[in-house]
């Protein structure tokens, strides 16, 4: 390998960890949330912390500790977090043309370290200055994510043990602030718009219903929405 190829490879991975700076920002007190509510929904600080290194999907760790807190049923729960996390299809679907070619030993670690954050900075960066070393950028704005989720998870863990009260101070607008940060950007596309229009309608229409269905059937018609418009897109412009 030679010197220049380290010294691009070097400057990939700074390049993707700084743009990533302003959503590890944004995650901090997410994660800080996540932490004091898993302890105060009785999770471990190893089951806790657990579930922030093998799930690494926020909104579906934060329904599924109030689903435990609440003592849904297995079965529920993990149909709950499911279909939470199926906007990744939309997702994999919007980054599937840059990464189609990839080996399977960059696409598997990269598609579990894929958040909303790091899509919408990889996807930015992809659509604005093209896939040239998009590996290493995508890899350092992963691991940059899951490093902290993981870090102020731990901070979460702690400070929920020594004070059980911290998760009522209304810390959990960051989660909302955070979303909407990532979210309007993508609203410039009409996929991500109909998906977006079409979730918000079931999930007011669906509003109240027992075990988080109104956000289940929001995520799936959402979902299903995107993938649909991003076909019917692409149809059009093939035949334009």
């Amino acid at each position: 390998m030679s010197q220049q190829t380290c010294l691009s490879r070097r400057a990939l991975l700074l390049e993707g960890a700084r743009d990533t700076v302003p959503m590890l920002v944004g995650a901090a007190p997410f994660g800080v949330i996540f932490g004091t509510l898993a302890i105060a929904a009785g999770l471990s600080p190893a089951t806790a912390l657990g579930m922030s290194v093998l799930v690494f999907a926020g909104s579906s760790q934060f329904i599924g500790v109030s689903l435990i807190g609440a003592g849904t049923a297995l079965p529920v729960l993990w149909l709950t977090t499911f279909v939470v996390n199926l906007r990744h299809a939309l997702y994999s679907a919007t980054l599937l043309p840059y990464a189609r070619d990839w080996p399977l030993r960059w696409r598997w670690p990269l598609a579990f370290w894929l958040t909303d954050e790091t899509f919408a900075v990889v996807e930015h960066r992809f659509r604005t200055k093209g896939t040239d070393g998009g590996q290493w950028y995508w890899l350092a704005s992963s691991l940059a994510m899951y490093g902290n989720w993981l870090f102020w998870t731990m901070v979460g863990v702690s400070l929920g043990q020594s004070l059980p009260g911290l998760a009522t101070l209304g810390l959990d607008f960051a989660m909302g602030a955070t979303f909407a940060a990532i979210v309007a950007p993508q609203f410039k596309r009409r996929p991500a718009l109909g998906a977006a229009v079409a979730a918000s309608v079931v999930a007011m229409l669906a509003r109240g219903l027992p075990y988080k269905l109104d956000l289940m059937l929001a995520a799936v018609v959402g979902v299903a929405s995107g993938l649909l418009l991003e076909q019917w897109h692409k149809g059009k412009e093939q035949t334009a």
